[in-house]
């Protein structure tokens, strides 16, 4: 039995070709011929079985035989907002695992102690692309370029809100124990941001505070940038969680 093939096509239902990048993947280095079934991934919740139809030296065009709607396997909406690395490489493994662990949004911040200020979103887009079909997400997480720090905490969010930082002067809860609350409402979304190798600057901290953020720690470890965004990113995972 061959094993599956999974692609991702936006709007899957009313195209009937992959992609370019997906086409020549499938015609050059899968060999795909006409009457090999494949899955598409539309990134927007639905799996769609199809078979090719045409297998041209550029385009592979296909018929879907089935449509798969699927059922998100946590509940609301996980955000992650973080400064980026100086070594981007750390950022797209970060951005790469929280992608096969599950979340719906990565935002990049610009702080005031960032040692990156430019990302390169088309980049990213691709990583989180390869990453959601290896680990067979329906969902496409939502990909953010960089915005400033103020804006970012300035805008009208629901939900719930952190800010994980290291300042002891300022009181910081447990975000697992938060998350984890009897009380709190899991259909929420939930917002963490990250900072910089710097840590945020005291003044963000309380500008984050001022417009309903919470103050939090990720654990007793001194964690890198991209560790913390991950680790944030697992905690959400793990309390959120459909069981």
């Amino acid at each position: 039995m061959k094993e599956a093939r999974y692609f991702y096509v936006p709007q899957a239902h009313v195209e009937s070709q992959l992609p370019s990048e997906e086409a020549t993947h499938a015609l050059r280095v899968l060999r795909l011929q006409p009457g090999d079934e494949i899955f598409l991934i539309d990134g927007e919740g639905t799996f769609h079985l199809a078979r090719v139809t045409i297998a041209s030296s550029k385009h592979c065009a296909y018929e879907i035989l089935e449509s798969m709607p699927q059922s998100p396997t946590w509940n609301g909406r996980i955000h992650l907002a973080m400064a980026p690395t100086k070594m981007m490489e750390r950022v797209e493994w970060m951005v790469e695992k929280a992608t096969e662990v599950g979340f719906d949004e990565v935002t990049f911040l610009d702080c005031r102690f960032s040692e990156r200020r430019v990302v390169k979103t088309e980049r990213v887009e691709k990583i989180v692309i390869a990453a959601m079909k290896q680990s067979r997400k329906a969902w496409k997480p939502v990909v953010n370029g960089m915005t400033p720090f103020s804006q970012f905490v300035s805008a009208p969010r629901g939900g719930r809100k952190y800010i994980a930082h290291c300042y002891d002067e300022v009181p910081r809860a447990d975000l697992f124990d938060l998350l984890t609350q009897p009380s709190s409402s899991l259909d929420e979304e939930v917002t963490v941001m990250v900072g910089p190798e710097g840590d945020f600057s005291i003044d963000e901290v309380r500008l984050a505070r001022e417009h309903g953020f919470v103050s939090v720690s990720l654990g007793e470890s001194r964690l890198r940038t991209e560790t913390a965004g991950l680790s944030a990113v697992m905690m959400a995972q793990l309390a959120l969680r459909k069981r």
